[in-house]
This record gives structure tokens, sequence and C-alpha cells, in this order.
């Protein structure tokens, strides 16, 4: 074996405990919605969806209605809603809409590469 294969063998070796590791990563989601209005339910059920495809028993998702906790606009700098925020892992990451777009939600938390 040459010395540039113990490289390739051991960097794929990190690559590879990399990305295990990312699989085992616990996240903690807080999504801001205004009642039960169209967009605060579509991006509620987007959202669900997502985290039981790729996150399953691996995430916590808080709902918080800005009507019955509006300080809490002010602390989180909450300023549209629905807005997903995503605590765990880091770093801190914000999303705001409907969260529809699978692909842009899934480059958010991280769980795929930025093209």
């Amino acid at each position: 074996m040459s010395g540039s294969e113990d490289v390739n063998e051991t960097t794929t070796e990190v690559f590879e405990q990399s990305l295990s590791a990312s699989q085992e990563q616990h996240y903690i989601l807080r999504l801001y919605v205004s009642g039960t209005t169209l967009q605060s339910v579509t991006a509620l059920q987007n959202i669900k969806k997502i985290c039981e495809e790729h996150l399953q028993g691996r995430y916590e998702l808080e709902v918080i209605d800005i009507y019955q906790q509006r300080e809490t606009l002010i602390s989180e700098n909450i300023v549209a809603v629905p807005t997903l925020i995503k605590r765990l892992p880091m770093p801190l990451q914000k999303m705001i809409g409907n969260l529809s777009n699978t692909e842009k939600v899934l480059i958010g938390l991280n769980l795929l590469p930025k093209k």
C-alpha cells in the first residue's frame, strides 16, 4: 500500500464517521405560527413530514402560537410567521415561510449540502 492510499483510507474513514455522527445528532426545532392560518397549518404539516422522514426519533419540535405568546416575538427576533428556528445542532438557522420547498428546508437543517 502506498502512502497516498493510507491518506485516502483515513480521509474516507473520517468522512464516514462525520456522516454517521451527523445522522445521530439530535435536533431542537421551534416553529412560530399565527393561529390556524393556512400558511401556519401548511408549515406545521410540512415540517412534521420532513422530520418524520429524515429525523425520526432524533428531534424535538415545539410549536409556538404568537397570538398566545407575543413576548417570544421580541426575544427570538421573529419578523414574519411561520418561522422555523433550528436551535440545535449549531449553527442556529431560521427559515421563513410554509416550508413547502423540502430541498431548501433540508439544506437549512444541514441534512443536504448546499449546491
